[in-house]
């Protein structure tokens, strides 16, 4: 699991804007193909002008963490994708509500860098990976009733 403070660091040892926006999008790259199952309108994030389609599934090994999966048709969206889905991965729907993503972003000078069209769909991507949290929560407290 990766923490805010070790993204904070990761982005402190790039130079410019032009370092961190390269890292950004070779996270994209990196990130897992989206099996067709998970293109559901359910999962894809509105308010976002690239198409993003993210998920959160119950870990098998641990059901009270969660995992998530997702893609996007660009680069530098996507990138940033990956870079949720590996913070918010493994951590309890409780854990992901209390992580400070704005307090991130305002960190990494994310609002500064894009522009506000891709501002406002991260913000996008990050209460859809929140609102899915949530719903997985309930439907494992309903599961135990």
């Amino acid at each position: 699991m990766l923490t805010t403070q070790e993204v904070a660091e990761n982005f402190e040892l790039l130079d410019d804007w032009e370092a961190r926006y390269a890292y950004i999008v070779e996270l994209g790259e990196a990130l897992p193909p989206l099996d067709d199952a998970y293109r559901t309108e359910d999962n894809r994030v509105h308010g976002c002008v690239s198409k993003v389609w993210v998920r959160a599934i119950p870990d098998p090994d641990d059901p009270a963490r969660l995992g998530y999966v997702g893609d996007c048709d660009t680069a530098i969206i996507k990138g940033v994708l990956a870079l949720l889905i590996e913070l918010m991965s493994g951590h309890t729907p409780a854990e992901i509500e209390a992580l400070d993503i704005d307090g991130l972003f305002d960190e990494l000078k994310l609002g500064e860098n894009l522009s506000p069209n891709r501002h406002f769909g991260i913000y996008a991507v990050v209460d859809l990976m929140k609102k899915q949290a949530s719903g997985e929560q309930a439907s494992a407290q309903a599961a135990r009733r």
